[in-house]
């Protein structure tokens, strides 16, 4: 089974895609699921779940923007309030969800955790392949330093756009997904993205952020 595990909905103020289409070119690639790690919200998910069915999962994730850099908690059950790293941390933890670090070397967009040895201690997983990071290095830093320290490994797209979705991930055999994430009985699988996506997101989130003040999207 394949799961795409990091994806954003038009609830994020850079994406573009509705949940419904997400799921949709999710499945008609062949993957078993799909996480909805928007940026600092869960209205993604809350939208997409509706499309879950007992072939294809829809994991509910959040990515948060905190003063260390961008943390993913997986298999949420409420939204994150804190921004605070420390903060952000216990609050996944008390779902019982699982922190990862995204991207976390990746030098060019700068937003990712550098893990230090305190860092290192309260995370679960590191992301060891993000099809958005442009150079390759990046990945290959987060896979080493992974190994290093003991930490389970996990993969996605980090898709804002349909046509992104599926170009990484973990494929598992057991049919417990959170298990086989914190227990590393798992398989990466990735590929580069386009870098015309992530200029596209750029612009996007410039004219929704900067120049109309776009709206939250809380319906």
């Amino acid at each position: 089974m394949k799961y795409d595990l990091h994806t954003h909905t038009k609830y994020s103020s850079d994406g573009f895609q509705e949940p419904e289409m997400m799921v949709k070119t999710a499945r008609t690639r062949g993957l078993s699921g799909i996480a909805i790690t928007d940026h600092n919200t869960i209205k993604g998910y809350l939208k997409a779940k509706k499309y879950e069915t007992e072939d294809f999962q829809i994991i509910c994730g959040s990515e948060i923007s905190t003063e260390k850099g961008e943390v993913i908690g997986l298999f949420l059950s409420s939204e994150i309030k804190s921004h605070t790293f420390l903060d952000v941390i216990d609050q996944i933890k008390e779902q019982d969800g699982v922190v990862v670090l995204p991207h976390p070397f990746d030098n060019i967009r700068k937003n990712g955790v550098c893990p230090g040895k305190e860092e290192v201690k309260l995370i679960d997983c590191m992301e060891i392949y993000n099809s958005r990071c442009l150079r390759q290095k990046y990945n290959d830093i987060a896979f080493q330093f992974a190994q290093k320290h003991e930490l389970m490994c996990v993969a996605g797209s980090d898709a804002h756009f349909a046509r992104e979705i599926g170009k990484a991930g973990v494929i598992i055999e057991d049919n417990n997904l959170r298990k086989s994430v914190l227990k590393g009985k798992l398989d990466i699988f990735g590929e580069k993205s386009s870098l015309v996506n992530l200029v596209v997101t750029k612009m996007l989130k410039t004219w929704r952020t900067s120049i109309v003040n776009y709206p939250k999207l809380d319906e």
